[in-house]
């Protein structure tokens, strides 16, 4: 019994899954091909068998029985052949067993590099029949090494997975030995002819699946998560609609006392998860977004939207370094532009100076302003801004002073529409 083989097969069906018949089959190649290189006289026709059970090896040539021998490595002679096969004939072939003596050293040392790259073929394929189909699925598995800098070797069991620097968050920091669950991101051929299973904990896909692991009502399709995006490491975003008129999707993805994010938030050590209601109505979904701050003005374009927002909630709104505005952008599909509402009012002000200037005759005519009911226009009419010029030369304050109730920046921005429109 070849013990050595025996133990070489039992290995890898139990440590890398591969079936003894695959690797059977891919050390019967090599030393095949071994045998061709190494001894002579063998011809092409060499066969090599190992027993599954015992690890045997046998060596088998074929040559063809001939009456005069003219290429001793492929024919043996009528005589020759009876003493093997008393029954044998001319023009059959005849397998001949067969030992080299000088098989044992060089055949191993031919066979081990072909041996390696089979078994790593055969090993890719497992990890193939294995991985391929759970792309999108969350792996634990256990640090192992560091390659290149921070990127991780994940331990899998059967098999190694790797976790690239830019697949998990800068803050994010891990010893060999601790554990780390990931996101199975993708399995892909490497150049030297295996296979890898790539991770990533960065992805926002991660963080939909985490939630899908700990709220059943997404795993069942009773709630599902429409958009979400991701700065890993500091905020995700999801808008979560339900298809459950009595459920309510947000309150089920917290969980009771917040229970649920908390184990999310806890994975992701501490990132901020912001949970809002989809809509599909894109100026509605941007207000969940925005909540519990307050658009003041809003410019709807085609690739952008511009929003006023108050003073106070500017901060909120725009986020650490823009990430707030920058996420909320990213799940709307647009860049979003957010101003100050003491800056946009000072910017009416200017503009409104700057038209009071114009040499515009309809400044000057009897006051009609888009959008504004005519008692309102009467009112301003009567407290001494009957034309648009009185209007753009008022000061802020004087407005609402002698017109109670009345807002001078609404007026000055329908002033300042009015007059684009008609300048056209």
């Amino acid at each position: 019994m070849n013990k050595d083989l025996i133990a070489i097969f039992e290995y890898l069906e139990r440590e890398k899954g591969i079936k003894r018949e695959i690797v059977i089959s891919a050390i019967e190649e090599s030393l095949r091909a071994a045998a061709r290189k190494s001894v002579k006289g063998l011809g092409d026709k060499v066969s090599v068998e190992i027993h599954p059970k015992t690890g045997e090896i046998e060596v088998f040539t074929q040559k063809k029985i001939v009456a005069r021998v003219e290429l001793p490595q492929e024919e043996i002679f009528i005589d020759d052949a009876r003493i093997l096969e008393p029954d044998a004939q001319i023009g059959q072939w005849l397998e001949i067993a067969i030992t080299p003596q000088d098989f044992g050293r060089i055949a191993a040392q031919a066979a081990r590099q072909i041996i390696a790259q089979k078994l790593k073929g055969a090993e890719r394929d497992v990890i193939y029949e294995e991985y391929r189909h759970r792309s999108g699925e969350i792996i634990s598995g256990t640090v192992k090494r560091f390659i290149r800098g921070r990127t991780i070797v994940v331990d899998l069991g059967k098999v190694e997975a790797i976790l690239p620097e830019r697949n998990y968050p800068k803050l994010e920091r891990y010893n060999v030995g601790d554990k780390v669950q990931a996101l199975l991101y993708e399995v892909r051929d490497t150049d030297n002819g295996g296979a890898e299973v790539i991770l990533t904990r960065s992805h926002p896909e991660f963080v939909a699946a985490l939630f899908t692991q700990e709220v059943p009502e997404l795993h069942d399709k009773t709630v599902a998560i429409e958009k979400i995006v991701r700065d890993p490491g500091y905020r995700t975003k999801l808008a979560v609609r339900s298809y459950d008129s009595k459920v309510d999707p947000v309150g089920t993805c917290v969980g009771v006392r917040g229970n649920r994010i908390k184990n999310i938030i806890r994975e992701l050590n501490n990132e901020k998860i912001d949970v809002i209601p989809y809509v599909d109505d894109t100026i509605q979904l941007l207000q969940n977004l925005l909540a519990p701050s307050e658009i003041r003005k809003l410019k709807n374009l085609d690739r952008k939207i511009a929003i006023v927002v108050m003073d106070e909630d500017y901060p909120t709104v725009i986020g650490k370094k823009g990430m707030n505005a920058r996420l909320i952008g990213q799940m709307l599909g647009k860049e979003i532009e957010v101003q100050k509402m003491s800056e946009y009012q000072k910017v009416l002000t200017i503009h409104m100076a700057e038209l009071s200037d114009s040499e515009d005759p309809h400044f000057d005519e009897k006051i009609r302003i888009e959008g504004v009911s005519g008692l309102i226009t009467e009112s301003l009419a009567s407290a001494g801004f009957d034309t648009l010029r009185k209007l753009m030369k008022a000061d802020p304050a004087e407005i609402p002073a002698k017109v109670p109730g009345v807002n001078y920046y609404d007026l000055a921005d329908k002033v300042l529409e009015q007059t684009r429109k008609r300048k056209g």
